[in-house]
């Protein structure tokens, strides 16, 4: 995207949000909170274990893996082959295993099945389905009697409907659809029912296809783990194979750069923190998730402009270990950066590093100092907080007290516009798949399929947050969204009342999206501004004091 340039003596108010892509090389590349690196487990004690007969023929996209050896674990790199019916065949690394027969060196290929395959094979189905029967009915069951060349069961008449309609249902092909009625099934507990869908499904989706395809890749990464850690009570860890930290950060500043959400973001609180700030001479910014800290960038070159003079300006960089890796090092790399820039413009500048998670914070680790105006900056990042319902420390309304007891000018909040907070699996399951398919139509406006890198940055960027919501539970799902009217609420109830964004900042974000689809639209709706693609919200943004 090429960005306005401003020249200096048109003031601040004209320098808030853009930075000319040569200052961007320069300093650093952008901040992008949408992804985490933790693992994701239920851990029980051991169930049942059953195993299938895997053929030689693989789908995996991101690396499933479980504590039992009931099923094989392989990594899963962010190279990608595939076969020419254009479906996903990553290249797998064969992990050691405990001692098992299944498990021998020479049967890698032939081991049971991990739980990020399927099969295509029909009767090497029939033979899973039969074993799973007889590990949930006992030897004796014969639910399963046979099956026809059309795949028909033998049963019930009830049965058999709702058999032949899923047969007509899979006949017409609607991915979608199809996705939903996987998740139905898996909700249900209908194991028989979710395991052929699929082996639908995996004929079906493709990393490399239209924006659904790709899409349903990782949300059926995301039932096949579901199902392997919740049905089996299996230990269950799921992660993807990281690249290196440059090429990470290369995939960042890829989807950063195509997709106007997290520009929309940073700017639109970057003009809520200038608006508070423009009379102050000595302002504190409190970053709870600083990243690579270029929100900053464009604030302090903004503030350099200012007629009278730049204030002092001190950052509080709030990070852990998650976006180290990106960086490439710790929070000091980022206080040296945002230093070079702001002597580079002559601003008073001081960085403070609090390498820390949010749930660890507390009030001495702030650093607040009187005689300073102090802003707190929120993006993409509350929704990562525990709440009541995971936890009773509750450190999402925690946090919120805390920073209202520090009395700031203005808090700003940047939150992915969903519901997936406390939502029961089927619902959130429904919710995820809009909200992502939205997503995934965007990027396929702006990134060319044939990008080389296109796969990678969906998979390191996106899938690790679609396979974290459908597969995960308790506090192992670490990414809960909530929509901007219960943040309202949270925000209430610590005491802060709205501080309504500036027409300014509104003009500011309309010339931004000038650059990008016309399917993007912005509204501005009770104080708040929101982006979208098409009819669906994806970006809401506000104030608080």
């Amino acid at each position: 995207m090429q960005a306005s340039q401003q020249h200096r003596s048109s003031g601040m108010s004209n320098r808030l949000y853009y930075l000319p892509p040569q200052e961007a090389e320069a300093h650093c590349l952008p901040q992008f909170q949408s992804f985490d690196h933790q693992l994701c487990y239920n851990d029980g004690s051991q169930g049942t274990n059953f195993s299938f007969q895997g053929s030689s023929e693989r789908y995996c996209t991101l690396e499933s893996s479980s504590a039992t050896g009931s099923y094989a674990i392989y990594n899963s790199p962010s190279t990608v082959s595939f076969s020419p019916n254009g479906s996903p065949n990553s290249q797998q690394d064969s992990q050691s295993y405990p001692s098992d027969p299944h498990h021998s060196p020479d049967n890698t290929y032939g081991s049971p099945m991990s739980a990020s395959c399927i099969t295509d094979d029909v009767s090497d189905l029939k033979h899973k389905l039969r074993e799973l029967e007889t590990v949930m009915l006992g030897p004796d069951s014969d639910i399963i009697n046979s099956y026809d060349s059309t795949f028909t069961p033998n049963k019930s008449s009830l049965e058999m409907d709702s058999w032949r309609d899923t047969m007509e249902m899979i006949s017409g092909g609607d991915l979608k659809q199809i996705l939903v009625a996987c998740a139905k099934s898996v909700s249900d507990n209908d194991l028989l029912m979710a395991q052929w869908l699929m082996d639908e499904l995996r004929q079906m989706v493709s990393v490399s296809g239209e924006p659904i395809q790709r899409l349903g890749a990782y949300m059926l990464e995301g039932l096949v783990a579901r199902l392997a850690s919740s049905g089996s009570s299996i230990y269950k860890a799921l992660r993807c194979k990281e690249p290196a930290s440059a090429d990470l950060l290369s995939y960042m500043h890829i989807l950063y750069e195509v997709c106007p959400y997290f520009k929309f973001g940073y700017m639109s609180a970057n003009g809520a923190i200038a608006e508070a700030m423009k009379d102050e001479n000595r302002v504190h910014i409190i970053d709870f998730q600083i990243g690579q800290g270029s929100q900053w960038i464009t604030l302090i070159q903004a503030f350099s402009a200012r007629p009278g003079g730049p204030p002092h300006i001190r950052i509080t960089g709030i990070d852990d270990s998650t976006s180290a890796y990106a960086r490439g090092g710790g929070l000091n790399i980022v206080g040296q950066r945002l230093s070079r820039l702001a002597e580079s413009v002559k601003v008073p500048f001081e960085f403070h590093a609090a390498d820390m998670s949010g749930c660890e914070v507390q009030l001495e680790n702030l650093g607040v100092r009187p005689g300073e105006a102090l802003a707190v900056n929120f993006a993409f990042m509350l929704h990562h907080m525990p709440d009541e319902s995971v936890s009773t420390q509750n450190h999402r309304d925690r946090l919120l007290r805390l920073v209202k007891s520090l009395s700031p000018k203005v808090v700003t909040l940047v939150e992915q516009e969903s519901n997936t907070n406390t939502a029961a699996f089927f619902p959130r399951f429904l919710e995820t798949l809009n909200y992502y398919t939205a997503m995934f139509e965007s990027i396929d406006v702006t990134l060319p399929r044939e990008h080389k890198k296109r796969i990678s940055v969906e998979q390191h960027c996106l899938a690790r947050d679609v396979v974290n919501i459908i597969a995960c539970e308790g506090v192992e799902r670490v990414e809960r969204h909530e929509l901007l009217g219960k943040w309202r609420l949270r925000f209430a109830m610590a005491g802060f009342t709205p501080y309504p964004l500036s027409s300014l900042v509104n003009a500011t974000i309309k010339r931004l999206l000038e650059n990008y689809s016309d399917k993007y639209r912005l509204e501005e709706r009770e104080g708040a501004l929101y982006l979208g693609w098409m009819d669906r919200d994806l970006v809401a943004s506000c104030a608080w004091k």
